[in-house]
């Protein structure tokens, strides 16, 4: 499908109907809205992100629009060890015995700094939660990912190769790398699909802290976004493996 064609994605209303979703980045933009879409067209969604009264928020928005119930696992990506992640995938496996998506999509741009002066450990902080934690939830959760009958993996990707984007912009070019080779390992007799979204600039909390003097009315909202990732979560998009979306041009 063209990026347009996914843009005006009509899924069907059961497209995720008894699947297990993890989504992180879940309390707010994107991931709230993924969460959110992925809840009513049947997922049961685990949401984590760090801030426990905001992943309330979101469980209780499914909750009163019917959805399936969700789980909460709060956990800080920044910090998280090893052990932590070890311990998510032992939740997850007995809750659930098994998982059929994984939406990396948590982010943090940490401000706009040029390398020269870039804070060294701001820099470690920005690429553990923008490269380091989508990897380890990647590799966590592949046995879990292995026992569903459609699984997929899905990446928040963002091209800002530019001055100043630093660790960020570094991360997420790595992360493109990371997608790439995850597809084609995991294309094989029993494939798990590897995919990833570029929005483009949305209308979220973390562009408003970055472009202060933009209006926000000429974004799109992360609800408008919300087809492709529905899309390359739900088994219309079997076919595909190993892409990168780019929803938009985009200049800045």
């Amino acid at each position: 499908m063209t990026p347009e064609a996914i843009r005006q994605y009509r899924p069907s209303r059961d497209l995720l109907q008894q699947r297990i979703v993890l989504v992180t980045g879940a309390s707010e933009g994107i991931g709230k809205a993924a969460a959110l879409a992925y809840a009513r067209h049947g997922a049961t969604v685990v949401l984590l992100a760090k801030e426990l009264n905001k992943l309330e928020q979101v469980y209780d928005e499914i909750e009163k629009t019917g959805g399936p119930q969700p789980a909460i696992y709060p956990m800080n990506l920044e910090s998280a060890t090893t052990k932590d992640y070890e311990d998510l995938a032992g939740t997850l496996e007995s809750e659930f015995g098994r998982l059929d998506g994984l939406l990396n999509n948590a982010g943090w741009v940490g401000g706009l700094t040029p390398l020269q002066h870039y804070d060294v450990e701001r820099w470690a902080q920005v690429m553990t939660i923008n490269l380091h934690a989508p990897f380890l939830l990647s590799k966590t959760c592949l046995t879990l990912l292995g026992r569903s009958d459609d699984p997929a993996i899905l990446f928040s990707t963002d091209a800002c190769l530019r001055a100043y984007w630093g660790a960020y912009g570094i991360a997420k070019h790595a992360m493109e790398g990371l997608l790439t080779i995850l597809s084609d390992e995991l294309n094989g007799e029993n494939p798990i699909r590897v995919n990833g979204i570029d929005t483009g600039p949305v209308g979220t909390w973390m562009r408003r802290q970055n472009y202060p003097g933009e209006d926000q009315n000429t974004l799109p909202s992360p609800e408008q976004v919300i087809p492709a990732y529905l899309y390359f979560m739900g088994p219309d998009s079997k076919d595909f493996t190993g892409r990168n979306l780019h929803l938009a041009e985009r200049s800045s």
